[in-house]
């Protein structure tokens, strides 16, 4: 199968930190169909052979593991070409279109790596110059508008142009090997789905951590903050995820048909579950492996007074038969202890106790996204210290790391969702009233803490973010991973 993947910012940092190394590793595998071409479309003015050296300089920047060889890349640079174009002119659409004329792939992927306020500009513009073919898709990155107003009117516009399943909007956290086997333990498994449900889990935790800052995105983040950066795409997929019900089928319809169910039924803010269930803080200085990092307001491009959060911890319910009753936590921000994503799925302790064990201890599930991806499942049980004892139990657990376990078959987030978007699988992607309930969950929080710094909560870099956040779980019984 032919395809043409046309990049729009194809010299932008998504391009080269993402997904030019995501395409090569699919090259390097032998899974990237070969008679493709990437096209990457930005204003530079650059010629191919120039543009194959940018991309090769940006490749130094790339972890050691995902770089090429000089060879591999001689190899992988026939793949790549450039186009100058301007998004706004007419005429550089029209160029464009004749460019792709001359090899009528079997597929031409329009991938817009671009500012989400350029995604209706690009679309239109397609549209007057005849390049939105049945035989066309479109990728939409993250965050698709900056609230529920603009979400629809992203997608209203979209819809005019490209039907629903010609779009494909990608959030790579789907594209996980944790999130995959998420499904697939949940799904291709009869051990642990008879357990999914509110009289055996005490209460699911999803936990994004960054130990970075806002590094040199001071200006975009400042306008974002970590509830639309994280939250309302990345968090609440992973909590469709632990709570869709089974679909009837694989099927992409199937799929997305769950979750959406999922999101129409969590529990919708008020006021009180706003201010005893919503926490957001905001990094101030502090200290990150030894050395002095500082606040947020000190850095490049942000407000000296920004009331922007950059940590987020919620407690929501999910009001359905299964899950009635059943706390589910949301905790993300930056400047935090650690790089740790994980979700922790907390097991209610055995009905009846005929053994000592440690106070609080009972059955967890962990599902580590990253920096490393893996299952661990604790359990109790008799070790050789307690041999003399046998009524006393001890914490074990049993550790699946899917880097040891499949080695050089792993494929990464982005790798997996590029191939999919090419052979047109729908599985791993959005739809739009998906997008749409997530923003209307939100919203009411967005509009809360718009331009005001009213519970604002300061913590130290480095540290796991606000007491509040900690005071708010407890007020249940319970506590975070770390604090167990």
């Amino acid at each position: 199968m032919s395809f043409d993947l046309v990049l729009f910012g194809g010299t932008g940092d998504l391009a080269w930190r993402k997904l030019m190394p995501a395409l090569f590793q699919a090259f390097r595998h032998g899974t990237l169909p070969a008679d493709g071409r990437i096209l990457g479309i930005a204003r530079d003015d650059l010629t191919n052979e120039q543009y194959r050296e940018l991309i090769q300089q940006r490749f130094a920047d790339v972890e050691l593991a995902k770089r090429p060889t000089a060879e591999e890349f001689g190899r992988f640079a026939q793949l790549l070409q450039f186009q100058r174009l301007d998004l706004s002119r007419p005429a550089d659409y029209g160029r464009l279109k004749d460019r792709l004329a001359q090899r009528r792939a079997d597929v031409v992927l329009m991938y817009l790596a671009t500012a989400p306020s350029l995604f209706t500009t690009v679309c239109e513009q397609l549209a007057a110059a005849g390049l939105n073919t049945p035989n066309t898709r479109i990728v939409l990155e993250k965050p698709l508008g900056h609230d529920l107003a603009s979400n629809r009117e992203i997608n209203e516009t979209v819809r005019r142009v490209f039907s629903e399943q010609q779009v494909f909007r990608i959030d790579h956290y789907l594209g996980k090997p944790s999130v995959q086997n998420l499904f697939a333990l949940r799904f291709g498994n009869a051990l642990f789905e008879p357990l999914w449900r509110r009289e055996n889990i005490a209460n699911i935790q999803v936990t994004i951590a960054e130990d970075l800052g806002v590094e040199k995105r001071g200006a975009f983040y400042d306008s974002t903050g970590a509830l639309r950066d994280m939250v309302q795409n990345h968090a609440l997929q992973l909590v469709c995820a632990l709570a869709m019900e089974p679909p009837i089928s694989s099927d992409a319809d199937a799929i997305r048909d769950e979750k959406l169910k999922v999101l129409r039924s969590m529990r919708p803010w008020t006021p009180e579950s706003m201010a005893q269930h919503a926490v957001r803080g905001q990094y101030g200085p502090g200290s990150v492996g030894g050395e002095p990092v500082p606040g947020y307001r000190q850095e490049p491009g942000v407000a000296p007074d920004s009331c922007t959060e950059t940590f987020v911890a919620l407690r929501t319910e999910i009001a359905n038969w299964r899950w009635a009753g059943v706390p589910f936590y949301i905790r993300t921000g930056k400047r935090l202890a650690a790089r740790d994503a994980h979700i922790a799925v907390n097991f209610r302790p055995a009905p009846h106790a005929i053994f000592k064990a440690p106070m609080g201890a009972a059955n967890r599930l962990v599902i580590h996204l990253q920096p490393r991806d893996g299952l661990q499942l604790h359990l109790l049980a008799q070790g050789q210290e307690n041999r003399r004892h046998m009524q006393s139990l001890s914490p074990v657990h049993l550790d699946l790391d899917f880097d040891k376990r499949f080695g050089s078959e792993r494929v990464g987030a982005y790798e997996r969702l590029l191939l999919d978007v090419i052979d047109g699988r729908l599985n791993l992607f959005v739809r739009s009233d998906e997008q749409e309930a997530a923003w209307r969950w939100v919203e009411p929080l967005l509009d809360a803490w718009q331009g005001n710094d009213a519970g604002l909560r300061p913590y130290a870099a480095g540290s796991w973010g606000p007491s509040a956040a900690s005071a708010m779980i407890a007020r249940d019984g319970f506590c975070w991973s770390e604090e167990q």
